[in-house]
């Protein structure tokens, strides 16, 4: 992997990185599926959750996220060898 890794490198993997999570917790990946990948800098990865938001039956995992996102972490880091923030928009 590149040293510096940007966010349309994490874009295109980013199923993958799913995928991982959907195989080792289920429910973390319902709370992480629909984030949008927003920007990454300085190791912090802004996951966009406003259009499930929109809907109106729409649904909040924030607090599933909050105790799911070492999970998500952890998946980064198998596919891309690397530690990342989690930030939520």
């Amino acid at each position: 992997m590149p040293a510096e890794l940007t966010v349309a490198d994490l874009r295109a993997r980013w199923n993958e990185v799913l995928d991982l999570l959907e195989n080792k917790n289920r429910i973390a990946w319902m709370a992480f599926f629909d984030g949008r990948l927003e920007s990454f800098n300085n190791g912090r990865l802004t996951l966009d959750f406003s259009d499930p938001a929109k809907l109106s039956m729409g649904h909040d995992y924030r607090e599933a996220r909050l105790r799911m996102a070492p999970q998500l972490q952890s998946a980064i880091r198998d596919i891309f060898g690397i530690s990342v923030v989690i930030i939520e928009k």
